[in-house]
């Protein structure tokens, strides 16, 4: 038996607790890990708290990542005592994920944890901070270099926007950093951006075609911000799309792409293959600062985990939440 949070529903209801778990219950897959820690992403949150139709088989152990030491391995390419970390592949929607102290997955979806970080800090980065890494190693593939002008942010104070701040601005970007939270300005700054810039500026319906500001662009937001973000880029700008925060639709024109050559970059971390894995944390290890990553991280029990996800969805999340699950 091992603890772990379990969603279920019952007649169209939901229930979410921390409860024993079998081991004989976990899914098929040829490794089994213990899990040290795991973090909360916004997947997470919309999972536990049911707000949106994340979980697609019931019961559920949700926690799109985790880190940990395998225990048993059929896989020739880990062996029992490596440390191990999971972004995605569906874990914590069809398969059982990361918010127990146990779980099994096929081999192939594991990366070997990458120094200098510890188990605790690969979740301090999580699906946030690797999708983070994805989104500028395709604005470098598109050619964006820092003596072409700044990088926008938006939600740069969540997970993924405070992670793309703190490796763009080291990488010598200049960062323009956007939040709906004024009062975060001072860690933003202390994180490397230039410029912080209020969410409401972006927020509302603008121009097809707006003034020229930015060489490149880390959009987590989607909807209107990300229409405006496009309509701003310089010639030839490049924007990556990663998230829906501020909505799934996108009421955009095609005047940036097609008068001003800019390019939208879809970024998904869920499928993307391993090899992109590989090269997204190598570079994380390499240029996202281990004592700044320290200062986005927060810790909490597993037994917090459902009360911080409803904080995540309104917002009051700063950086990275990362939950101890079995570690000592």
């Amino acid at each position: 038996m091992f603890r772990g949070l379990l969603i279920d529903k019952t007649d169209g209801r939901q229930a979410t607790a921390v409860q024993q778990l079998n081991e004989a219950d976990l899914p098929a897959g040829d490794v089994t890990v213990r899990v040290a820690w795991s973090t909360l992403n916004y997947k997470d949150a919309l999972a536990i708290t049911g707000r949106s139709p994340v979980v697609r088989r019931f019961p559920m152990v949700p926690g799109i990542d985790f880190a940990g030491t395998v225990e048993a391995s059929a896989d020739p390419a880990f062996a029992v005592g490596d440390a191990v970390v999971l972004n995605g592949w569906g874990v914590g929607e069809v398969h059982w994920g990361g918010l127990a102290e146990r779980a099994r997955v096929p081999g192939q979806w594991l990366v070997p944890l990458q120094a200098p970080f510890t188990l605790r800090q690969a979740m301090g980065i999580g699906t946030a901070g690797y999708t983070a890494a994805l989104c500028v190693l395709a604005l470098e593939r598109h050619g964006v270099r820092p003596d072409q002008g700044p990088v926008v942010v938006t939600g740069a104070a969540g997970g993924v926007g405070s992670v793309a701040v703190a490796m763009l601005a080291k990488l010598g970007y200049e960062v323009a950093a956007v939040t709906g939270r004024p009062q975060e300005a001072d860690f933003l700054s202390a994180l490397g951006a230039r410029q912080v810039i209020d969410r409401a500026e972006l927020a509302k319906p603008g121009k097809p075609l707006d003034k020229e500001r930015w060489a490149g662009a880390v959009d987590v937001a989607g909807g209107q911000l990300l229409a405006n973000v496009c309509a701003a880029m310089r010639y030839r700008g490049v924007v990556t799309a990663c998230g829906l925060a501020a909505g799934m639709s996108w009421p955009a024109s095609v005047a940036p792409f097609i008068l001003r050559g800019v390019t939208l970059a879809g970024i998904d971390s869920v499928m993307a293959p391993v090899a992109e894995r590989l090269q997204a944390w190598r570079r994380l290890a390499q240029d996202l600062d281990v004592a700044l990553l320290e200062s986005l991280i927060r810790d909490i029990e597993l037994d917090e985990a459902i009360g911080v996800a409803a904080e995540l969805l309104e917002g009051r999340v700063r950086g990275r939440v990362v939950v101890r699950v079995g570690a000592a």
